[in-house]
């Protein structure tokens, strides 16, 4: 009874979040179908399954899963090639068994080793992404689900940066910019009004879809030009009858899998969807306000079955998703039901009301999506790591510019790189170790820092305070240490302060200072840990 109680409330509280992800997630799951070459009920399957199936096996509380841009040109590429999306289905049946395997061998660890400037850059530079993608939504010029015309989609010329602006301001609509600054307008008071904040099961973003709707119906029932056309609309399937439903779904064909080109591009795939989905959950673990720790090894196992279940049905391949995440933690989900709510959501209004959410401007949307890339994008961020030196910010800004510039996972890999370059600079003349005294199922963990601790011990950290057990003690001693890294600091100040209070770990600090000097930011550090720490 009381775990029913229990559920019941989590539903309660996370069903907003849920909603507004399966807002922002309808289009995108239709736009990267149609980008991919593939149907665009395939697009719908994977949003459904990565909601509810790949929902309810993960442990991550924020992260929400579905199609992913980053695989559209692969996709493409594959289907083309193969000539068929049945065949293409086969290799997605092959990147999800690659994919459990690789869970299976804890490939997932290597998240650990993502600096957080890097994730922060990479957040940031999708951000950025999000609000160049929804401009021509929000102006009425681009008809694209995905919003491809971008600043950049046609080169880095002045020409073509001349080109775009030209017509994208030529080709603006009325109509659809009073229904962008209505839904902005209604994002905006739900952000900063603290009544209407209080309206859980009324989020704005519903509140805004209605009034878009409205405001189009209005339109169009006047005669009026500002009338918004289908192709600013969303386009969704209409099945009239269960013949129209089953002829939508498409199943894989056997003799694929006999294919040396699928086995080729399934594995292509399984690398790609593998590192995007380790990027977005550790960027999805930042935004958690409870600082819980995905384990990233079961969502491998996750993805590996989800694509597994997608492929069987006729769904496209998928990952974790950072678009949808974003959107999920600032809309306040507590947890992986409001992803399993998106999905069922997903699932009832395709079925049931494809007509009506075929009224729903794209304008509404774009609205909601440059909210959210603002949030990932804003000013402040870039202020908080221009303070903390050159040596944080620069991995940074170089993800940021990179990202934005080619794609995810080459302007990570740039902002790797970089941070690396910085990172091993600054330990080249350090010597560093990290110890730990730890009895097998003890009540008492003593962690015992070295003299120098460096970002690259954070994995090694991080695992061991994630396996503390709760009503435990913990002790961490740097009466040795003269140097601790930021990246380390905050991981030690998130858990004593978060996890360690809600779990009743008691932790105790001993020899730790007040700041340390930040060899790679050439700044101070300062720990602040609260009650439960013991200098």
């Amino acid at each position: 009874m009381k775990n029913s109680k229990n559920l019941m409330g989590q539903i309660k509280e996370n069903f907003p979040s849920g909603l507004v992800v399966f807002l922002v997630a309808l289009p995108l799951c239709l736009g990267i179908a149609l980008a991919s070459g593939a149907p665009p009920l395939a697009g719908i399957i994977a949003g459904v399954v990565g909601g509810i199936v790949v929902g309810y096996i993960s442990n991550s509380h924020i992260s929400v899963s579905g199609p992913a841009a980053g695989l559209t040109a692969i996709i493409f590429a594959a289907v083309t090639e193969l000539g068929s999306f049945e065949l293409f289905l086969c290799a997605g049946v092959i990147a999800g068994l690659i994919q459990l395997a690789l869970g299976f061998m804890r490939a997932g660890s290597i998240s650990n080793y993502f600096p957080n400037n890097v994730i922060e850059g990479m957040l940031a530079g999708i951000g950025v992404i999000i609000i160049l993608k929804q401009i021509p939504h929000a102006l009425g010029y681009d008809a694209d689900f995905e919003g491809n015309e971008t600043l950049f989609s046609n080169g880095y010329s002045l020409e073509a940066i001349s080109t775009y602006f030209t017509t994208l301001f030529s080709s603006i609509q009325p109509g659809v910019v009073i229904v962008t600054l209505v839904s902005m307008a209604v994002l905006l008071a739900w952000d900063h009004i603290p009544a209407l904040k209080k309206l859980k099961l009324l989020p704005g973003a519903l509140v805004a879809v209605i009034l878009g709707i409205l405001i189009n119906q209005f339109f169009i029932s006047t005669g009026s030009s500002l009338a918004i056309g289908e192709a600013n609309l969303v386009k969704l399937p209409v099945p009239k009858s269960i013949d129209d439903l089953k002829d939508m779904v498409t199943f894989p064909a056997v003799e694929g899998f006999m294919n040396p080109t699928v086995w080729v591009a399934g594995a292509t795939i399984a690398v790609v969807a593998s590192i995007e989905t380790l990027l977005c959950i550790e960027a999805a673990d930042r935004m958690d306000k409870k600082r819980r720790i995905t384990d990233t090894n079961l969502e491998l196992r996750a993805q590996g079955i989800g694509n597994l279940v997608s492929s069987f049905i006729g769904g496209l391949p998928m990952t974790s998703v950072v678009v949808r995440s974003s959107a999920n933690a600032n809309s306040g989900a507590t947890s992986k039901v409001s992803a399993i709510i998106h999905g069922v959501l997903l699932l009832l209004c395709v079925l049931s009301i494809p007509a009506l959410l075929n009224k729903v401007p794209l304008a509404t949307l774009a609205a909601v999506l440059i909210l959210v890339g603002y949030k990932l994008a804003k000013p402040a961020t870039i202020m908080h790591f221009w303070h903390k030196g050159k040596y944080q910010f620069i991995p940074f800004i170089a993800t940021i510019i990179a990202v934005v510039a080619t794609d995810l996972l080459k302007g990570v890999g740039i902002g790797m790189a970089i941070a690396i370059f910085y990172i091993l600079q600054g330990n080249m003349k350090r010597a560093y170790y990290y110890s730990r005294e730890e009895l097998e199922d003890a009540d008492e963990v003593k962690l015992k820092l070295a003299e120098e601790v460096s970002f690259l011990n954070k994995a090694a950290i991080k695992k061991t305070l994630k396996n503390i057990k709760p009503n435990s003690k913990v002790i961490i001693d740097a009466s040795t240490t003269s140097y601790i890294t930021s990246d380390v600091i905050e991981l030690i100040q998130d858990f004593a302060n978060i996890r360690a209070q809600e779990e009743n770990i008691e932790v105790e600090l001993i020899g730790f200072r007040t700041s340390y000097r930040d060899y790679e930011n050439d700044q101070h550090s300062h720990i602040i840990i609260g009650h439960r720490s013991a200098m």
